[in-house]
């Protein structure tokens, strides 16, 4: 699972690249609105709702937006029409790449990422050619400043965590999709405050390529995690130390 908790390391050490965007709102918007959609507006009974406004938030996202974005999804607003759909491709050296979008045009959402898997040596595959590859966990991430991570790793495998990474910059607590509220609380109530909490797509088994060739990954990633319609992207690839390094200075 080190490959996941890498990738949000160098997104931390590059100053969390969404916040440089200009589409960031409309993105963390979407995402509400398809929650709250599937699942009502009432954040105590929502946790996927509930996710979505504590990403927003933590972004700095207005309140007057993220009560919009609630009422559209709930149907007290008009606003357009979005689906959550879920690309696969293969990366350079076959890695595995997995694209969540949210989107009111699958025609323009489909393009852009075919282009960019295109543009950095890659192709997009038929459902289900790498989804096989992956299982869906929860993911806690801790700022390891100032936090004792023996102490907070023991406090999240008795809540039930399934695996814990330390990082320099981080802290990733994984867990069993459906433990991933539980578990947040009890390290919330020992002290422990998470800056990302999410379910995601996390490699049963990783793919070690060569550093030029793990670098052209993490470029693909990066690319289509730029596209507006995109919410997630997760990949099979162990990054190295040095890799992580270098692409976080680039």
């Amino acid at each position: 699972m080190s490959g996941h908790s890498k990738w949000s390391n160098i997104k931390h050490k590059k100053g969390a690249a969404d916040k440089k965007r200009g589409a960031l709102f409309t993105k963390l918007a979407r995402a509400i609105t398809v929650a709250a959609r599937e699942g009502g507006a009432d954040l105590d009974a929502n946790f996927n709702l509930r996710l979505a406004v504590d990403k927003a938030r933590a972004a700095n996202m207005p309140k007057d937006n993220i009560e919009r974005a609630v009422a559209r999804g709930a149907g007290g607003l008009k606003g357009e029409q979005l689906d959550r759909i879920v690309y696969e491709g293969y990366g350079p050296g076959g890695s595995a790449v997995m694209v969540a979008t949210v989107t009111d045009n699958r025609t323009r959402t489909v393009g852009e990422v075919r282009h960019i898997f295109s543009r950095f040596g890659g192709n997009l595959g038929e459902t289900g050619s790498v989804a096989w590859q992956f299982e869906s966990r929860g993911l806690i991430s801790i700022p390891a400043e100032d936090v004792d991570s023996d102490e907070l790793a023991l406090i999240a495998i008795d809540a039930g965590a399934v695996d814990v990474d330390v990082e320099t910059e981080l802290v990733t607590v994984y867990t069993a999709a459906t433990d991933l509220q539980r578990v947040r609380g009890e390290l919330a109530e020992a002290g422990f405050d998470a800056n990302e909490c999410e379910l995601a797509m996390i490699p049963t088994t990783s793919m070690e390529l060569s550093d030029k060739e793990t670098m052209s990954v993490l470029r693909l990633v990066e690319a289509i995690e730029e596209l507006d319609d995109v919410d997630q992207v997760w990949t099979n690839i162990e990054i190295s130390d040095e890799v992580a390094e270098h692409f976080a200075n680039s």
